[in-house]
């Protein structure tokens, strides 16, 4: 075992795979182990699967040595969010209301993955069902941030980035329906990718709100995540090539995207901007009313789904949920069909109107969360600290998944600050591109 592979980036361990330096059970069983004796662990992992692990890393291997691995990431292990259907594995959404379930067969991306040869280290804990962008979870777990463990990690998918933080998984795979890959990631320095509403296949995802819910990768590099999506599609990874930023045309948002910002995320964001001038790019400051009437259709948009898709699962046990979790779905209850409807058709014309105002720019870009990941303790005690500070933070990242278009968060530099790139619907390999070149400019 090399100890220096539990801070390799998943490109990295799949080309030392490829040149014969790494061998894939050795590498699938040093991430197993760390994952069961490190003292984090039980709080990032709802459960490892080694026999499938196992299983998985010898075929690898069998293909490397006979020249036949699949593609770059063949051989190399990854962690997946408890909401991947996993065949014959407990998936339980972070919820004791799905407890023992265990379905028949892999969620849709999953499959895909183990075709393209990559390793199922186990499930992450989760935010409940999805709904907080904290990563609080007094029902299962909640796992820590890696830059302060007094603090969350980010949520929904809070396991998955702590085990790539932690060194206990090389990527993780999560979901994002208003900032659940994105804050995660951020708030544990690294780079997350939330993909179009639709790119993606939701086949064996629980969701939460299906007409928000993607599925996107957590990882060290922009080009893993590059990698990763290709992976999870059945497609090819762009090629970033060796592009900068001169020429490109970068705007910042100022709508909504600085209220009640912190001293910190605020301070690390302009640094980042600046470094993204000085290499190169056009940064020019950009309103856009429609974020902030986008925003305030959000409660008649995520809550009635979210309660239609569960009330009969919530109804039947509502004493086993987390109170906070359980009346945010709950909120949804009240409110119209008509509203519903109305605010779709509303959010229709103001995504057509944020793409017209955006046309000319090759992405925008803000902080990806205005605020530092909360205390654990604090959020445990006090009920109006836990709702003030999970709006806040997903505050900005929604905006993405309101606009139904891609985004991607880099780190800053600054610990738990992120920069956050937000593109055209289903560009995801343009916006991969360019924050290759951001990540250079950032380093």
């Amino acid at each position: 075992m090399n100890g220096s592979w539990f801070a390799m980036s998943a490109t990295e361990l799949g080309r030392g795979i490829g040149r014969g330096e790494i061998d894939p059970v050795e590498l699938a069983e040093a991430f197993l182990d760390r994952a069961a004796q490190h003292p984090l662990g039980p709080r990032i992992y709802a459960r490892l699967t080694p026999e499938r692990a196992r299983a998985e890393a010898e075929a690898a291997r069998e293909r490397a040595r006979a020249g036949l691995r699949r593609g770059v990431l063949d051989g190399v292990p990854v962690s997946w969010k408890d909401l991947f259907d996993t065949a014959g594995i407990a998936t339980e959404g972070g919820s004791a209301l799905l407890a023992g379930r265990v379905p028949a067969r892999d969620a849709e991306v999953l499959r895909r993955a183990t075709h393209a040869g990559l390793v199922c280290l186990g499930k992450t804990h989760m935010s409940e069902l999805a709904f907080s962008g904290l990563g609080y979870n007094p029902v299962t777990a909640t796992p820590p941030s890696a830059s302060d463990p007094e603090a969350v990690a980010g949520g929904s998918t809070s396991g998955g980035a702590a085990s790539v933080a932690q060194g206990l998984a090389p990527a993780a795979i999560g979901s994002d329906t208003g900032g659940s890959v994105r804050i995660p990631a951020a708030w544990n320095d690294l780079v997350g990718l939330k993909t179009t509403s639709g790119r993606l296949p939701l086949d064996g995802v629980l969701p939460l709100c299906e007409s928000f819910d993607t599925v996107g990768p957590i990882a060290r590099s922009v080009e893993d995540c590059a990698q990763l999506l290709a992976v999870l599609e059945g497609g090819r990874p762009v090629d970033p090539g060796s592009a900068g930023l001169g020429g490109r045309r970068l705007a910042i948002l100022e709508t909504v995207a600085f209220d009640e910002i912190r001293d910190a995320p605020r301070a690390a964001f302009q640094s980042a901007a600046e470094r993204l001038a000085a290499a190169g790019a056009t940064v020019e400051r950009l309103a856009a009313p429609e974020v902030e009437d986008a925003l305030g259709l959000a409660g008649r948009l995520y809550a009635p789904e979210a309660y239609g898709t569960w009330m009969s699962e919530i109804e039947r046990a509502p004493e086993l949920m987390f109170d906070i979790i359980l009346d945010r779905f709950r909120s949804g209850a009240s409110v119209l069909a008509a509203d519903h409807v109305a605010a779709w058709r509303e959010l229709r014309r103001l995504r057509e109107v944020w793409a017209e105002r955006v046309a000319g720019f090759d992405a925008v870009i803000l902080p990806t969360s205005p605020i530092l990941p909360p205390k654990i303790e604090r959020l445990a005690v006090d009920r109006d600290y836990f709702e003030a500070e999970n709006l806040l933070a997903l505050r900005n990242t929604r905006i993405a998944n309101l606009m139904g278009v891609p985004a991607l968060t880099l780190p800053t530099g600054v610990p738990a600050c992120g920069i956050t790139a937000i593109g055209r619907p289903m560009r995801e390999e343009a916006l991969l591109v360019l924050g290759t070149a951001m990540e250079a400019a950032l380093a």
